[in-house]
């Protein structure tokens, strides 16, 4: 048997398999004698002609293995691009001139500022509609030619009935676009819910470690999803909005370990939200009981919020998250962050470490509210 080829190829993992294991298996080269067990990282703007890259603009073997991973996780096919917001606007680049886009008030400020600004220029016509009133987004969806939804919302929390909302799109022939970033495929998989088009910054959950800037969109395998996936990748091959293999090399190597990141910040946000609940200087706990995004409304004034993220020794004072850090922030600091949002509420991303750690830590912060 020296030298043949190993009969059972490690990609694609067959399909019984856990996601967890799915994880770890997929993306990988076929297991050959002497072959890599890694996935390779492929720097090059160029291939040699007659063979099947031609272009590093169009594609490369990092991209693919990148791609195969989280398209199977997300039960479709994937897109690498080069941020989340390169994500954002190739799937608008869906929405025909003048068309009519349908989305939440509060939702990632990229996204709505983005959505408000090609409203404010005629490219588009934008509805907004809280996407958790299913009479409201019916009345919405009439004519429209998209809808954007993120549930949990960000960074109120919120969950929205994706189920009913993407049957509803699709009695009008609207195209349904859903930011699966908080969530991730481990929690919910939206295409499986309905929608047309997934979306996330792999910046955050996916590579999980904020060394990482880079975006993706997947689509389903049916003939409607193969066609939106073409024009995706038109738009990222004619706008250059491509991914560094580098980048994308270093996001397949952190959603390895995806599974064990996200149960463990799971289950420090579920300790975090209980215990917060009972603290005298907060006055709300917003968390939807999966994932490891929470938020919390503190007593006083936006000022004195913003003194508890400062406050803080662990937890990380930062505009990001997904990472293997817990990080604390206050949304309304930012002048373009929706008026809908509390100021005084603090996003927090719980990360990986001891909870008692992150307790004491942001306790300690709390409690000089009422000093």
């Amino acid at each position: 048997m020296t030298g043949m080829p190993h009969p059972y190829p490690s990609t694609p993992a067959p399909p019984p398999y856990a996601a967890a294991t799915r994880l770890v298996a997929l993306g990988r080269e076929p297991r050959t004698p002497g072959a890599q067990v890694g996935a390779p990282l492929v720097l090059t703007s160029t291939f040699h002609a007659n063979g099947a890259d031609v272009y590093a603009r169009e594609d490369n073997p990092t991209w693919r293995a990148f791609e195969d991973t989280l398209g199977a996780l997300e039960g479709g096919e994937a897109l690498v691009v080069s941020s989340g917001m390169a994500a954002v606007t190739a799937a608008l680049s869906l929405v025909p001139p003048g068309g009519v886009v349908v989305a939440a008030p509060v939702a990632y400020m990229g996204t709505t500022s983005l959505l408000r600004e090609q409203a404010d220029a005629g490219r588009l016509t934008l509805r907004l509609v809280d996407p958790t009133d299913l009479d409201a987004v019916a009345t919405a969806l009439s004519g429209a030619d998209q809808v954007w939804l993120e549930s949990p919302t960000n960074p109120l929390l919120e969950v929205v009935d994706l189920a009913s909302v993407c049957r509803l799109a699709a009695s009008l022939g609207v195209v349904t676009v859903v930011d699966n970033t908080f969530a991730t495929p481990l929690r919910q998989r939206p295409l499986d819910l309905g929608a047309d088009v997934v979306l996330h910054s792999a910046t955050k959950y996916l590579s999980g470690h904020s060394d990482v800037v880079l975006g993706a969109l997947c689509t389903r395998t049916d003939a409607p999803g193969q066609a939106l996936r073409e024009r995706l990748a038109h738009h990222r091959h004619l706008l250059g909005a491509i991914a560094g293999p580098v980048e994308t090399w270093l996001a397949l190597r952190g959603i390895r370990t995806l599974a064990v990141r996200l149960d463990r910040a799971e289950a420090n946000a579920t300790e975090l939200a209980r215990r917060l609940a009972g603290h005298p200087q907060v006055t709300r706990v917003r968390y939807p009981g999966f994932s490891a995004m929470l938020a919390i409304e503190t007593r006083g004034s936006g000022a004195d919020a913003e003194r508890v993220a400062e406050a803080t020794r662990l937890w990380v004072h930062a505009t990001s998250l997904g990472g293997v850090e817990s990080q604390i922030e206050r949304r309304r600091r930012y002048a373009t962050e929706p008026e809908e949002v509390p100021e005084t509420l603090l996003r927090l991303s719980v990360g990986i470490e001891d909870v008692e750690d992150l307790w004491r830590d942001l306790a300690a912060a709390l409690d000089t509210l009422g000093q």
